[in-house]
């Protein structure tokens, strides 16, 4: 698992793996930049930082996650001014340009 404090004080983005509780529930918009449906909710990792979890669910199942629920990450971490920081990736990549991501919610994997 990753410290997120740390990673964050250090080159971003990241490739991050966290666990973390959900604090919202998920908002969903059509990307203007990527052209595609996103899922996007706040979490609360273990160590204590608030982030923005964002999944392409273009290419990616929705993850039918309510505040409360406990979920494990793997995605790039990038800051974003005047926000949360921000988890992406936390899908596969087509392309093969970046490392797949996933998250885990009730024992099933989403990626």
């Amino acid at each position: 698992m990753t410290d997120i404090p740390t990673a964050l004080a250090g080159p971003l983005p990241a490739e991050v793996t966290f666990n973390a509780t959900v604090t919202s529930p998920p908002r969903f918009f059509f990307g203007s930049n990527t052209r595609a449906w996103h899922e996007a909710f706040d979490v609360r990792s273990d160590d204590g930082t608030a982030l923005e979890i964002v999944d392409n669910v273009d290419l990616a199942p929705r993850i039918p996650v309510v505040p409360g629920d406990r979920i494990a990450v793997h995605g790039a971490l990038v800051r974003d001014p005047g926000r949360e920081p921000v988890v992406h990736w936390t899908h596969h990549d087509p392309a093969g340009r970046h490392p797949d991501g996933w998250i885990d919610l009730n024992g099933r994997r989403y990626a």
